[in-house]
């Protein structure tokens, strides 16, 4: 299968790493210069990754870089083949991913939403969980490209719902972690075993496998970036704009948007998500 890649970031350039190892051509774009990747061909822009693709995917950072890279004066959607599917594996808003839904259909193209859960291992593993919206028939072409990054594939309705399932997964993980990170500053302030306690929370049915991993990693002071602070703090947004839209309550996402905001102003962005225990502990 030939594939466009747009976007070589960390998590990009690993996933276009394994559509390599898989066999499949791939024709990669990066908007900084210079950047390369072996075994795959180098395009000026994405347009001209498009141009012979089957499948042309984007794995940027929001919604004003994915419309530039699709929708933009060299974007990639008026250059794709007839035939071409996209794939937006983007983390972005919902009405932007209405937005370009809607750009695709005007234009007679296939556009899936599959946004992933998963970090630098599972990328470098292709171990990745898609969440995918769109056409079971346009899903089912893409598969054969999506099994090789991926350790599960879940269709979850329409266009646009693989956007959704995506910021539902990391609002729900960044609010759990911000809670936790409370609470054991709460367990150092008071004067007990932090350890002990965060054993014991982690062995009751109340806390998530994911946070129980974390919170060992908040105690180890393990903030090697794999979900920085920064990303997690745009998700938030991403977040509150979507709910803005649609006319939906969300004070918990906004409170989390606020407190992950503020560790990106104290200097924090650049750790990973389990860097935000530093705003509580001594």
């Amino acid at each position: 299968m030939n594939i466009a890649f747009l976007g070589l970031g960390n998590m990009g350039r690993r996933m276009a790493g394994r559509l390599i190892q898989a066999g499949h051509a791939v024709t990669v774009w990066n908007r900084t210069p210079g950047v390369k990747l072996p075994g795959a061909s180098l395009a000026t822009s994405p347009a001209a990754a498009a141009q012979q693709a089957d499948l042309v995917i984007s794995m940027i950072r929001d919604d004003d870089a994915s419309r530039d890279v699709w929708l933009g004066e060299h974007g990639a959607l008026a250059a794709m083949p007839n035939d071409a599917t996209g794939l937006e594996c983007s983390t972005v808003s919902l009405p932007y991913i209405t937005e370009l839904a809607n750009a695709f259909r005007q234009a007679g193209r296939e556009l899936l939403d599959a946004p992933v859960a998963g970090s630098l291992p599972q990328a470098e593993a292709g171990s990745l969980i898609f969440f995918v919206g769109g056409a079971a028939a346009a899903l089912e072409r893409a598969t054969p490209a999506l099994e090789s990054m991926a350790g599960a594939i879940h269709h979850a309705g329409p266009n646009g719902a693989g956007a959704l399932v995506k910021l539902m997964v990391n609002a729900l993980f960044g609010a759990q972690l911000a809670a936790v990170g409370e609470l054991i500053g709460l367990a150092e302030r008071a004067g007990h075993d932090i350890e002990r306690a965060v054993e014991v929370l982690a062995a009751t049915p109340v806390m998530a496998p994911a946070a129980a991993v974390a919170s060992r990693a908040m105690l180890a002071k393990r903030f090697a970036p794999a979900f920085p602070i920064d990303l997690v703090a745009k998700d938030f947004a991403l977040v509150t704009a979507s709910g803005a839209a649609f006319d939906a309550s969300l004070p918990l996402a906004a409170s989390c948007a606020a407190i992950y905001a503020a560790a990106v102003q104290e200097g924090i962005g650049d750790a990973n998500i389990t860097g935000i225990v530093q705003r509580y502990r001594n």
